[in-house]
């Protein structure tokens, strides 16, 4: 499942074998900037980007589909293009998720 807003560069939807294109629950323009992949600032975007995931309708609505198919799927895997594997918005995703589902 693809959780970025924008398709990467140079990966056609052909050869991604992607099952779903998730782009509605990725962080705002303004959070994405704001971070700009600086890791002082990640403490800062996670925090934004949960209060987003809690409280903006799109992506209530994105969290809510990406739960239900958690049901219905055992394993589900994040593709992302962030360089970095440890401060990225999938890894915010996948600890909000998990905060979810499991409450």
């Amino acid at each position: 499942m693809l959780v970025d807003r924008l398709w990467p560069r140079g990966i056609s939807k052909e050869k991604a074998h992607l099952d779903l294109w998730l782009k509605e629950i990725a962080p705002s323009n303004e959070a994405r900037k704001a971070f700009d992949h600086v890791p002082e600032r990640f403490a800062l975007f996670a925090k934004k980007y949960q209060q987003e995931l809690s409280f903006e309708e799109e992506k209530t609505r994105a969290v809510s589909e990406l739960i239900q198919l958690m049901k219905e799927h055992p394993v589900i895997t994040f593709v992302y293009g962030a360089k970095n594997e440890h401060q990225n918005h999938a890894v915010v995703l996948k600890e909000f998720i998990e905060k979810e589902v499991y409450k």
